[in-house]
């Protein structure tokens, strides 16, 4: 039997916390699914070089991913060949956006050259080619070892 304060017609004094145990574990679990989900991105090689800068993470630009399996992503949105010409003119062009370029190491050069092409034809006329620092060189002494 539970404790209760006072007789008939006075307020019980005890507060059941039951119900609000119960609906934060029901939102930890949701957030728990939920957050891997929004911070995954996609996983492009890419090529590395010396000089590189930050890529802004304004909402002024937009990255155009390139994977080396060859499908294309505007974004964190798919889109094919065929259509990519008309959404770089609705997403990055009408919208006086940026567009940076971000391709797997692995993709063939043609193949880059012809989305630059593609992307010069909706009418972006700068282009932000995306990459890696290069990794610290082995010390020359090190390599001439006899």
């Amino acid at each position: 039997m539970g404790m209760q304060v006072g007789g008939k017609g006075r307020f019980m004094a005890d507060v059941n916390v039951t119900p609000f145990v119960d609906v934060m574990l029901v939102l930890l679990i949701i957030f728990m699914v939920t957050a891997p989900m929004m911070t995954q991105g996609l996983e492009v090689d890419l090529p590395q070089t010396r000089a590189v800068s930050v890529l802004p993470k304004d909402n002024e630009s937009l990255v155009l991913t390139v994977k080396a399996d060859g499908t294309f992503f505007l974004d964190k949105y798919q889109v094919e060949m065929a259509d990519l010409e008309g959404q770089v003119r609705q997403l990055v062009t009408n919208q006086k956006k940026q567009l940076f370029l971000r391709a797997d190491q692995a993709v063939p050069y043609g193949t880059v050259v012809k989305i630059m092409g593609v992307v010069k034809m909706a009418g972006v006329d700068k282009l932000g080619v995306v990459a890696e620092e290069e990794k610290t060189a082995k010390p020359a002494a090190a390599s001439k070892k006899k």
